[in-house]
C-alpha cells in the first residue's frame, strides 16, 4: 500500500485535521440551503457491495499460484510478516478449547523443582522458543497444524492490518469497510473466519509503519 516517504504523525495529523475542516464545510452548506428553503440533493443510489468489491472472474481466471513449495512459502511470508524469532501454535487444552500460545519447549527440570505458585513464572523464563522457520511455515499450508504470528515487531511497527468483523452483521460491515477502502485506493481483502461465523479484513503495507499510524488509519 503506498504510503507517506517518511511515515511521520505529522502528516496523520494534518489529515485529521483536513477532514474536520470539510466536515464543518459540509454543515455550513447545510444550513445556508436550509436557510433558503433549498432541498439538498439526493446522492446517487449505491450499488451493491458486491459490485464494488469483487473482482471480475476474468481477472481471477488470471491468477496462477507459484508452482514450487518454497515458492509458495515465500510469497506466504512476503505478505503475513511478523516477529521471526517467535511464532504461536493453536493447541487443545484439557478443557477441549483451543488456544493459541508460543511455539517452544518447556525446562521441566526448572519448572518442577520450583515451587508451584512460581512454576508459571518460571516456565516463562526458562522456555526455549522457537524461530519462525520456512518448515513451520510449510507446515500450515499444508494443514499439519495452525500457526499464529506476532504482527507487532519489537520497534513497535508492523507490515500489515488485520481488521476483525464478528457480529451477527458481519458481512455488511465488512462490505463496508471494503468498499470504503476501495473508494480510498487501499487494496484490501476479505478472508471468512475458521468459524464461518466473522470475517477479517486484511490490508498489507509495502513497509513496516508505525502500529499505532496503522491502528489509528482503520
Amino acid at each position: 500500500m503506498p504510503l507517506p516517504s517518511d511515515d511521520k504523525p505529522e502528516e496523520l495529523a494534518g489529515a485529521l485535521a483536513e477532514t474536520e475542516r470539510l466536515r464543518q464545510q459540509i454543515r455550513q452548506l447545510k444550513e445556508t440551503l436550509a436557510r433558503h428553503s433549498i432541498p439538498i440533493p439526493e446522492l446517487p443510489a449505491k450499488t451493491t457491495p458486491t459490485e464494488i468489491v469483487l473482482p471480475d472472474a476474468s481477472v481471477v481466471g488470471q491468477v496462477s499460484a507459484p508452482s514450487s513449495n518454497s515458492s509458495k512459502v515465500a510469497l506466504f511470508r512476503s505478505l503475513f510478516r511478523g516477529r521471526g524469532d517467535v511464532y504461536a501454535e493453536r493447541v487443545r487444552v484439557k478443557s477441549g478449547d483451543w488456544i493459541y500460545c508460543p511455539a517452544g519447549q518447556k525446562n521441566w527440570d526448572a519448572v518442577l523443582s520450583a515451587k508451584p505458585s512460581e512454576r508459571k513464572i518460571v516456565d516463562q523464563q526458562t522456555r526455549k522458543l522457537f524461530p519462525l522457520t520456512d518448515s513451520a511455515v510449510q507446515q500450515h499450508l499444508q494443514g499439519k497444524k495452525t500457526l499464529g504470528i506476532y504482527p507487532l515487531l519489537l520497534d513497535e511497527t508492523c507490515w500489515f492490518l488485520a481488521a476483525d468483523f464478528d457480529k451477527t452483521a458481519w458481512r455488511d460491515d465488512a462490505l463496508a469497510f471494503l468498499s470504503t477502502c476501495q473508494r480510498a485506493g487501499v487494496p484490501a481483502y476479505l478472508e471468512r473466519s475458521r468459524s464461518g461465523n466473522g470475517g477479517h479484513v486484511w490490508i498489507f503495507f509495502e513497509r513496516p509503519v508505525a502500529a499505532a499510524l496503522a491502528r489509528k488509519m482503520a
